[in-house]
């Protein structure tokens, strides 16, 4: 099986920063893409942010130019670095990975998910 266990979530005030890692592991061969997703209450979850293996990476607009995504590779580790937060960015975040198996003869890609994190942007 496969885990992905998030950490660094927390109350800041708005215009702080806060940095979430995301640590996969069990049994991995390779990590396709890994991202961030989140959810306030009463709305959809929705993409964060993206990285793919090689280092390109994707944002929502409401986040571009103040999160930055990355990953360490030989870890499984994502992280990212939430800067100029603001009360709308209120959520649970939720790391997520496509992770390839290796199966009986194949290959395979699964879809994982961590058990979130709450980032509270509060004054």
């Amino acid at each position: 099986q496969v885990q992905l266990v998030e950490s660094g979530g927390g109350l800041v005030q708005p215009g702080g920063s806060l940095r979430l890692s995301c640590a996969a592991s069990g049994s991995i061969f390779s990590i396709n893409n890994m991202g961030w997703y989140r959810q306030a209450p009463g709305n959809q979850r929705e993409l964060v942010a993206d990285i793919t293996s090689g280092g390109s990476t994707v944002y929502a607009d409401s986040v571009k130019g103040r999160f930055t995504i990355s990953r360490d590779n030989a870890k499984n580790m994502v992280y990212l670095q939430m800067n100029s937060l603001k009360p709308e960015d209120t959520a649970v975040y939720y790391c997520n990975a496509k992770v390839v198996r290796l199966r009986p003869g194949a290959l395979r890609e699964y879809d994982y998910w961590g058990q979130g994190t709450q980032v509270t942007v509060s004054s």
